[in-house]
């Protein structure tokens, strides 16, 4: 029995440092050595290139040049497609997203969590030359965002102080934001129905976030807008219409049924 825990428990820690292999390259987008990504991830070589000789057989991984680098695979790609065709949210998100893109003119995010991050899932670029840097599936700290105030509003404030790192509220201006102020952001954003604020991270931006509520009444994720500053509050009113409805859309086919607020109905309303 003890040899067979033992083998379980190697197995699994493989799994782990697998998964922790494909998340270094996801987020450093670029092809690595086995010992660069050993050293990245803080894990023997020995280990890093067994288990990368393994993904590269089971094309997991591909080689890109002639260097020994490598980057993740096609099968992946049918992986990630499979996954895509069964999801829902995926698919509903991609279409409400080209219709907020086409009826503000400007750029569409759906976001959730990653962890105990924020992340961008999915983005639709408007039609106005302004175009947002933005990259799909890039973790960045729940404080320095719009999305971050509702994707947490389910949660105590102890759940929340203990789920976000407390380095997390350093902004990117090197002032740091009291937790109880993000808090009250937090419950006042869950009242409301909708976040809005001027970047933290880009000064010429002004963002928009509606949550989506799966049918336990979790925001599972957000609908967003990215807008120049003064076009986002010249239009504000008239952004979160847009945004508000295909929140609720959503929401509902998920089987949300709550009332989401006087603001909501005001909003949709015109």
């Amino acid at each position: 029995m003890t040899d067979a825990a033992d083998t379980i428990n190697r197995r699994a820690r493989g799994l782990d440092r697998a998964f922790e292999i494909l998340d270094f390259l996801r987020l450093q987008r670029q092809p690595l050595r086995p010992n660069e990504i050993a050293q990245g991830i803080e894990a023997p070589r020995s280990s890093v290139y067994e288990l990368v000789n393994l993904l590269l057989r089971q094309g997991v991984l591909e080689y890109r040049g002639d260097d020994g680098r490598v980057f993740l695979g096609r099968r992946l790609y049918f992986l990630g497609a499979a996954y895509a065709e069964q999801f829902d949210l995926i698919r509903e998100s991609e279409h409400l997203l080209a219709r907020i893109a086409e009826e503000t003119r400007e750029t569409a995010q759906m976001c959730q969590l990653e962890g105990n991050k924020y992340a961008v899932v999915l983005m639709n670029e408007g039609s106005r030359p302004f175009r947002i840097s933005t990259n799909i599936g890039e973790p960045v700290a729940i404080p320095w965002t719009a999305s971050g105030r509702l994707l947490v509003d389910h949660m105590s404030d102890e759940e929340l102080l203990a789920f976000i790192p407390q380095e997390d509220f350093l902004l990117p201006n090197g002032h740091r934001l009291d937790p109880a102020e993000f808090i009250a952001q937090v419950r006042e954003a869950k009242q409301n129905g909708y976040f809005t604020f001027n970047s933290i991270v880009d000064s010429f931006t002004h963002c928009f976030a509606v949550p989506v509520y799966d049918a336990g009444e979790i925001c599972i994720a957000t609908l967003c807008l990215v807008a120049p500053k003064e076009d986002g509050l010249r239009n504000r009113d008239a952004y979160l219409r847009v945004l508000i409805d295909a929140a609720k859309e959503l929401s509902e086919k998920l089987g949300y049924r709550h009332d989401p607020g006087e603001f909501v109905r005001a909003a949709a309303a015109g």
